[in-house]
């Protein structure tokens, strides 16, 4: 297994516990909020920067 399928697994997993994590506090809005966010200022840096 190489380094990048490895880091690639680590970070779904930490953003699966994430997921988790807020579904157990309650802040389950506030997380799709910030990662819907995240998406498009992500997208909006990629047409930018191309």
């Amino acid at each position: 297994m190489s380094i990048n399928k490895t880091r690639g697994f680590l970070y779904t997993l930490a953003k699966l516990l994430g997921d988790v994590n807020a579904v157990g506090k309650g802040k389950t809005g506030k997380r799709v909020a910030r990662r819907a966010a995240g998406k498009a200022t992500g997208k909006m840096f990629r047409k930018l920067f191309k």
